[in-house]
C-alpha cells in the first residue's frame, strides 16, 4: 500500500509539474503574444507615419510642380498679352498712317483731275489758234499749206546740197592730212581677205608591220590583246587584209600617238599581253608628257619667246597633236608668230609682244578642261590666269571679234591668223563637228560618278564606259548604261545609233617579295 501511495503521490506529483510547466508556458506565450502584438501596433504606427510623410511629400512636390507650370503659363499668357497689345498699337498707328495716306491720295487725284481739265483747255485753245494762224498766214502769203510746203522743202535741198559738198571738202583735207595712218588701216583690212590652202588631217594612223605573223600576236588568244589595247589607249584598232599595216582610229591625235609609240615598242620587245600592254602603255603615255614640255620649251626658244608660265608652255607643246580646221596647231601658231612679227615691225610696233600674242592665240583650243566657252575667250582667260599682259589678252581674246579691239595688236594677230590658216570650208567644218561630237559624247558619259575612262570608238557608233569596280555594282551599270543613253537621244544629234557598253571589272594586284 505504502508502494501504491508513493507512485500515486509520484504521479501526482508529475502531473502538478507538468500542469506548472503548461501554465507557465501559457502564461509566456500569452506575454510573448501580448508583445508581438504590441511590436506590430508600433511597427504599423511607424509605417502610418512614414506612408503619411511620403503623403505629404509628394502632395507638396505635385503643388510645387503644379505651381512652377502655373507660373509659367501665365508668363507665357503676359508675354502673348504684352505682344498682342504691341500688335494693337502697331496696327492702330497703321490705320491712322493709311487713313493719312488715303487722304493725301484723294486730295492729289483732285488737284491732278484739275490740271488734267485745265491742260485739256489749253490744249484746245492752243489747236484753235494754230488754225487761226495757219488760216492768217495762208491769206497773208497767198499761199495754201501743202504749197509753201513744197517750197520750204525745196529750199532745204540746196541747203543741204551746199553743206554737204562743204563737210566732203572737210573730209578729203583731213584724208590727206592723216593719209599715212589711212592707208596703214586699209592694207591691214586688205590683207584680212587672204587665205591660203591647207591639208585635211586625217583621223587614222597607219601603223606598219613587218611581216602578218605579228598581226596574230598583235590580236591575242580570243582577241585579248587587241582589247586591252584598246581599253587602255581609248583607240580603235583595225586588223583587216591590208598587208604588213595596222589602221590605229581615233579622233584624239594624242591617243592614236600613245597608242602607235606603245605598238611599236610592244612588237619591238615581242612579249605582248594584257598586263605587259597595260605597263607600256603607261609608260609612253609619261613620255608624250615629257615630248609635250619639251616642244613647248623648244618652240618658245625657237621663237625668241621668254618668261612663259610653265602651264602655257605645256599648253603650247600640246598644240603639236591637235589641228585648227584641218591645219597642224603648233605648226599655224608658229606660223601666225612669225607673221606678226614681220607685220608688227613694218608698221613700226613691237614684234616681241606682237609675237608673243601670236604664239598664244590658239591655247584655247588645247586646255585641260573644256568649258562652254569659244576658244578665243577661253584663250584669253587662260592669258589673264597666267598674268600676261592686258594687249596680249585682248588680242587673244578679241581675234574672232568676240570681244571688242583696244589695241593695233589684234587684228594684226586676227589677219596673221587668217593668212596662217584660211577660213574653214564645209569640208573641214564637217571634220571638225565630227572630232566635236566624239568628244562631247566622253565628256557626257565622264560627268557621271563612278566613271572612270570614257572611250567614243566605231567612229562614234559606240561609247565605250569603263567604271570603278568598288563604286558601282552590276546593277548600277545597267541602269548607266540606260541614263547615258537616254542622255545622249535627248542631248545630241548624231546619225545612226550609238552603242553605249559600260565595263565593270575588279582586279586584284599583289607582289610577291
Amino acid at each position: 500500500m505504502e508502494i501504491l501511495f508513493n507512485i500515486a503521490i509520484g504521479v501526482l506529483a508529475a502531473a502538478i509539474g507538468v500542469a506548472v510547466t503548461i501554465i507557465v508556458h501559457r502564461s509566456m506565450a500569452k506575454t510573448r503574444a501580448k508583445q508581438i502584438i504590441a511590436d506590430a501596433e508600433r511597427e504599423a504606427e511607424d509605417l502610418k507615419r512614414t506612408k503619411e510623410l511620403q503623403g505629404r511629400e509628394e502632395a507638396l512636390k505635385i503643388t510645387s510642380d503644379a505651381e512652377k507650370v502655373a507660373n509659367q503659363r501665365m508668363s507665357k499668357v503676359q508675354s502673348n498679352e504684352a505682344r498682342l497689345k504691341q500688335r494693337e498699337l502697331q496696327l492702330n498707328q497703321q490705320q491712322s498712317e493709311n487713313a493719312r495716306t488715303r487722304n493725301e491720295l484723294e486730295s492729289l487725284r483732285q488737284t491732278l483731275e484739275a490740271q488734267s481739265n485745265a491742260i485739256e483747255g489749253r490744249e484746245a485753245e492752243l489747236e484753235k489758234m494754230h488754225r487761226q494762224a495757219v488760216e492768217q498766214l495762208e491769206h497773208i502769203s497767198g499761199l495754201s499749206s501743202d504749197e509753201a510746203r513744197e517750197k520750204l522743202v525745196e529750199s532745204l535741198k540746196d541747203e543741204a546740197k551746199t553743206a554737204a559738198a562743204s563737210y566732203i571738202n572737210d573730209i578729203m583735207d583731213d584724208a590727206k592730212m592723216t593719209a599715212n595712218k589711212e592707208a596703214k588701216r586699209i592694207v591691214v583690212q586688205s590683207i584680212q581677205r587672204v587665205a591660203t590652202e591647207t591639208a585635211i588631217e586625217n583621223s587614222v594612223t597607219v601603223f606598219h608591220i613587218d611581216s602578218d605573223e605579228i598581226k596574230g600576236r598583235i590580236i591575242g588568244r580570243e582577241g585579248r590583246n587587241i582589247r586591252a589595247l584598246e581599253a587602255a589607249t581609248g583607240i580603235e584598232i583595225i586588223v583587216d587584209d591590208t598587208p604588213e599595216a595596222i589602221v590605229l582610229s581615233g579622233f584624239d591625235p594624242v591617243r592614236r600617238e600613245i597608242a602607235r609609240l606603245a605598238l611599236h615598242q610592244l612588237v619591238a620587245d615581242g612579249r605582248i599581253h594584257p598586263a605587259r600592254i597595260e605597263e607600256v602603255v603607261s609608260k609612253v603615255r609619261r613620255q608624250i608628257e615629257e615630248e609635250i614640255i619639251e616642244t613647248g620649251k623648244r618652240t618658245a626658244i625657237d621663237l625668241g619667246i621668254h618668261g612663259l608660265h610653265p602651264d602655257l608652255i605645256r599648253m603650247v607643246g600640246k598644240m603639236k597633236y591637235r589641228s585648227s580646221y584641218g591645219q597642224n596647231l603648233l605648226q599655224h601658231s608658229r606660223e601666225t608668230a612669225n607673221l606678226c612679227a614681220i607685220m608688227a615691225a613694218e608698221l613700226g610696233l613691237n614684234p616681241k609682244k606682237a609675237r608673243r600674242a601670236g604664239l598664244l592665240h590658239d591655247i584655247g583650243k588645247v586646255p585641260d578642261e573644256e568649258p562652254e566657252l569659244p576658244h578665243a575667250l577661253l584663250g584669253m582667260k587662260l592669258a589673264e590666269k597666267y598674268k600676261e599682259k592686258p594687249e596680249i589678252c585682248n588680242a587673244i581674246g578679241a581675234h574672232h571679234d568676240e570681244i571688242e579691239q583696244t589695241s593695233l595688236l589684234a587684228p594684226i594677230v586676227q589677219v596673221c591668223d587668217a593668212i596662217s590658216g584660211a577660213r574653214p570650208g564645209a569640208r573641214r567644218e564637217i571634220v571638225e563637228a565630227y572630232i566635236k561630237r566624239l568628244n562631247d559624247l566622253e565628256q557626257l558619259a565622264l560627268s557621271y560618278p563612278g566613271v572612270v575612262k570614257t572611250y567614243a570608238i566605231q567612229a562614234g557608233r559606240e561609247l565605250r564606259v569603263i567604271v570603278g569596280a568598288d563604286k558601282i555594282d552590276d546593277v548600277e551599270t545597267e541602269k548607266l548604261s540606260a541614263e547615258i543613253a537616254k542622255r545622249i537621244q535627248d542631248e545630241m544629234t548624231y546619225p545612226g545609233q550609238v552603242k553605249i557598253t559600260v565595263i565593270r571589272e575588279t582586279r586584284s594586284v599583289a607582289f610577291a617579295k
